[in-house]
């Protein structure tokens, strides 16, 4: 759960990617003990005391003001994704938390409209996630392009957990590296957000364990919203072709479903296709 020692280890950790030149300091001589900016530059460059900068990375000063989490952001060269982090989790070490959405139910219901819309997607492929993405509903495209996935039970289809725990996905998704690192900021980014989900916090824990790639990336502290992209696969059905994929949200329900489409005619979009009859043919 957020709290004041997960905002000082947020600015520990941004803290640690700088290094003096990105920020216009001299490099001085010799090596440094530990990575990054030293606590006494980051303060100065935010014109804070070093005191008051090491309460606050020790967990011990729990209600920066913002003009302060403006200053450090600025220093610390955050983007504008970072920077609301960076507030959400100062907001929950100080107790300014908003009132307590109504809980999830354990395996949410997704509508009968969104279900129509999954198969009149076809034969795009898409499927329906949770906040922490788990699939809630998938057309026969969008379940068959995840490799393997169909020989998980339902309640382990995850599309993150795929990505570290599956035998097949670093085979299937070309950038692997890419896909690891984004999953692990995803799940960061709602640490800030929902902190009390037991379904975030149990997969956090169950991927911290099982995956020691997953454990090196959480350290990072990156955070990264799920958006559209473009993505490769190596597919051991219809070879490898790639797909851009667009990202909906459906906030009332706080699911958001995932759609990949390819420009018709072109060689990507024949592979999709011949993906979609590879289902027809599996059912028959």
């Amino acid at each position: 759960m957020p709290s004041s020692s997960a905002l000082g280890d947020y600015l520990r950790a941004r803290r640690a990617r700088l290094r003096p030149t990105d920020v216009g300091l001299p490099a001085g001589p010799g090596l440094r003990r530990t990575p990054g900016l030293r606590r006494e530059e980051l303060a100065a460059l935010a014109g804070v005391s070093i005191d008051y900068y090491i309460r606050l990375e020790q967990g011990k000063e729990t209600n920066p003001s913002p003009a302060v989490l403006d200053a450090l952001a600025r220093a610390l060269r955050l983007d504008a994704e970072e920077q609301a982090h960076l507030l959400a989790l100062a907001d929950h070490a100080a107790g300014r938390v908003p009132p307590a959405r109504s809980p999830v139910p354990e395996r949410p219901v997704v509508r009968t409209g969104v279900l129509r819309m999954l198969e009149q997607l076809r034969p795009c492929p898409a499927y329906v996630l949770s906040r922490t993405s788990d699939i809630l509903a998938a057309n026969p495209e969008g379940l068959a392009l995840f490799a393997g996935m169909d020989e998980w039970p339902p309640e382990r289809r995850n599309t993150i957990r795929y990505v570290f725990l599956h035998p097949a996905a670093r085979s299937l998704l070309a950038d692997w590296d890419k896909a690891a690192s984004t999953s692990a900021a995803q799940l960061r980014s709602l640490t800030a957000t929902d902190p009390d989900d037991p379904a975030l916090t149990a997969l956090i824990d169950e991927l911290n364990g099982a995956d020691p790639e997953f454990a090196a990336l959480w350290k990072r502290h990156d955070v990264h919203a799920r958006r559209g992209d473009r993505k490769t696969f190596h597919h051991p059905r219809v070879g490898t072709f790639t797909l851009d994929f667009e990202v909906l949200h459906l906030d009332a329900d706080r699911q958001r479903m995932s759609v990949y489409q390819a420009e018709p005619g072109t060689p990507d979009h024949d592979a999709m296709v011949l993906l979609s009859l590879s289902t027809s043919d599996a059912r028959t």
